[in-house]
Parts: C-alpha cells; sequence; structure tokens
C-alpha cells in the first residue's frame, strides 16, 4: 500500500548524502586509485553503482509503503479477540487495536506491528515496511563500507597531479568525506546489528523495551519472563523477511506473509 509523500528536511538530507557519497566514490576515489578507463576502475564503479541503486530503491520503497493499517476485516473478531485478553481499545483512533500494535504520535494512528517512527523516512517502520527499512540498512551500511576502503586506497594510491587547484579541491573531498563516511558506517554498522538482533528475537524495538519492564515484573513476581513471538532463531527470520532464504536481501514488503493482524505464537 503506498502512502502520501510529505517533504521533509531529514529525507532531503538522506537523499543528498546518497547522490554526494556515490559520485565521490565513483569520480574520485575509484578513479584516482584505478582509473575510469582501466578493467579494475570498471568493475569497481559498476559493482559500487549496483550497491546505490539498491540503496535507493530499498530507501524509496520504504519510505512510500504504509507501514500498516488495522483494516475492517478485523473486526468481526473484536468479541473473540476481547475474551483471549489480546485486544485493546485505541481512544485517539476510536478503533481496536490486534497484538502487537502501537499508536504514533507522529502519525497520529495505530499502526501494525510498530517498530519506530523513522524521521529519515519521514514515515513509521511498521509491519509492511520493515524487510525494505532493514535491507535499505544492509545496503547502506555495505555501501559505506565499501566507500571508505576506496577513500582509504584513493589517498594511498595517490597519483601525482600537477594542477595544484584540482589537487586541493580533492583533498577537500577527501576531508568531507572522511568526516561523513566513518561516523555514518558506525552509526548505521551499530543499528544493523541492533535491527540482527531483534529480528533473531522476533520483537520490535518497542516490544524490546516492554519486555525489559515485563522481565522486571516477573522477576518480582518469582516468575520467568518469555516473549510470547518467539519462535527459535531461523522461524524468527522467516516470519520477518519470508520464507524464501534467496530473497531475504531483496527490497520487498512483507505483505506476502499475511496480513499482519495475528501473528504466530510460542
Amino acid at each position: 500500500m503506498k502512502q502520501r509523500f510529505r517533504f521533509s528536511f531529514p529525507v532531503t538530507v538522506v537523499i543528498a548524502a546518497i547522490i554526494y557519497i556515490y559520485v565521490s566514490t565513483v569520480l574520485v576515489f575509484v578513479d584516482q586509485w584505478f582509473g575510469l578507463s582501466s578493467s579494475p576502475g570498471i568493475i569497481n564503479a559498476v559493482a559500487f553503482t549496483a550497491l546505490a541503486l539498491l540503496c535507493i530503491y530499498s530507501y524509496t520503497i520504504a519510505l512510500f509503503t504504509d507501514p500498516g493499517r488495522v483494516t475492517s476485516s478485523f473486526v468481526p473478531d473484536v468479541e473473540d479477540k476481547l475474551k483471549e485478553g489480546d485486544l485493546k481499545y485505541c481512544e485517539k483512533c476510536s478503533t481496536f487495536k490486534p497484538p502487537r500494535t502501537h499508536h504514533c504520535r507522529v502519525c497520529k494512528r495505530c499502526v501494525l506491528r510498530m517498530d519506530h517512527h523513522c524521521i529519515w523516512m519521514n514515515n513509521c517502520v511498521g509491519y509492511e515496511n520493515y524487510k525494505t527499512f532493514f535491507v535499505f540498512v544492509l545496503y547502506a551500511v555495505t555501501s559505506s563500507v565499501y566507500s571508505l576502503v576506496l577513500l582509504v586506497g584513493s589517498i594511498l594510491h595517490e597519483k601525482e597531479i600537477d594542477d595544484e587547484q584540482k589537487k586541493g579541491s580533492f583533498r577537500t573531498i577527501y576531508v568531507i568525506s572522511t568526516l561523513l563516511l566513518v561516523p555514518l558506517t558506525i552509526t548505521l554498522g551499530t543499528l544493523l546489528g541492533w535491527h540482527i538482533y531483534l529480528i533473531l528475537r522476533n520483537k520490535t524495538t518497542i516490544e524490546y523495551h516492554e519486555a525489559v519492564r515485563a522481565m522486571w515484573l516477573a522477576e518480582k513476581r518469582g516468575d520467568v519472563y518469555s516473549h510470547p513471538y518467539d519462535l527459535g532463531s531461523f522461524e524468527n527470520l522467516k516470519s520477518v523477511l519470508g520464507s524464501n532464504i534467496l530473497c531475504w536481501v531483496c527490497p520487498t514488503t512483507t505483505s506476502h506473509l499475511g496480513s499482519g493482524l495475528r501473528f504466530r505464537t510460542a
């Protein structure tokens, strides 16, 4: 399901950063190290271009995909779910919330399997676009590391340039790229590691914080808390990324996994 795009300054920053990293990597780092007319230069330029396109495509899909809404198909089961104690009523939306659904104060509506509201996408990360968000972060980390390697390599193998003005401009690009790529790689790498952990435990960021409190309350009662949706690492991966392992890194939505209104429990 597509949603209406709203202009956001952080989104513009992300797009500008992607464009800058791509242009500087291909036209400066690769060219300075290998030369764009050489076989290694062409191979690296093509490989990085492919990564950049995958990164942009997955970001676009996550940006424009609605994270998941509570549909009318859930209404007929209201009474049964109330008996089970799984259903809560959202007064702000005037509707019942399925399990794992939370109200977003920014979007002002309930989101299925909500993870968080991402300012860098101006959109919630929820059931429908979580996989594309994860794949985007994966490709972004890979691209950042690749660009950083090419940056270091181009500096170590820098050719002598007679044109001092051109040489100075390259030095400026090197400094700006280093200041951008190093913190970006660390930040995105940490974010990727965090979401890998969440996927292996079949949790969202919100559910993780809820589980911390639930574990504390369980310990006070002398009980042991276990996350109800943790099906084991491999099953958790399939429940989030899909049953086809070959498609895990494909920037597609998770609508093929179901409606997002109900989830398997342990």
